[in-house]
């Protein structure tokens, strides 16, 4: 199922003391997220949008200047807080995919077809992005690099020629 707003950042801190936000961005570049006219804040289970009047990239982070969000005390209140992008206000370039779009899809062997598991996470904390697959023996981890991962389709399956041991799953390879 694709989600109709996709995690795009998280405030991390204030900026001065007129409202400004601190965000660390999820997206291929801050310009990416600092590019945005509209913040979505889960509340509930439902999407709120918030409009950004300004936004500028420092460094790896972007600083936002949201509407309603005029003081330091508020713009602490948000701290911690994700924010979402309605995912048609983001663009992709030919061939990219979201990774959201990647979690609970099947993992098919490139050649055979073949059903090897299931993607249950995406961990894009290190160097390379990692999918968690679920596979008949346990949790394994697939780096998504070209050795492995030869092609995603969001809406079939990843497609993976994986080496010996690779998605034999077990708590040692997790």
């Amino acid at each position: 199922m694709k989600h109709e707003y996709l995690e795009c950042g998280k405030i991390i801190n204030t900026h001065g003391f007129r409202g400004a936000i601190k965000l660390e961005s999820y997206c291929d570049t801050p310009r990416d997220l600092a590019a945005l006219s509209v913040f979505w804040l889960e509340e509930k289970g439902a999407y709120r949008p918030v409009k950004v009047n300004k936004a500028s990239v420092l460094g790896a982070f972007v600083i936002a200047e949201l509407e309603g969000v005029t003081d330091e005390e508020q713009a602490n209140a948000l701290r911690g807080r994700t924010v979402y992008a309605a995912r048609g206000d983001l663009r992709l370039s030919e061939g990219a995919f979201f990774l959201a779009d990647v979690i609970g899809l099947p993992v098919k062997h490139a050649e055979t077809g073949e059903t090897l598991g299931t993607v249950l996470s995406v961990d894009t904390r290190g160097k390379n992005t990692l999918f968690t697959v679920k596979t008949p023996n346990g949790e394994a981890l697939l780096p998504n690099v070209a050795e492995f991962v030869k092609r995603v389709d969001v809406e079939d399956a990843v497609y993976v020629l994986p080496i010996p041991g690779l998605l034999d799953g077990g708590s040692e390879n997790v």
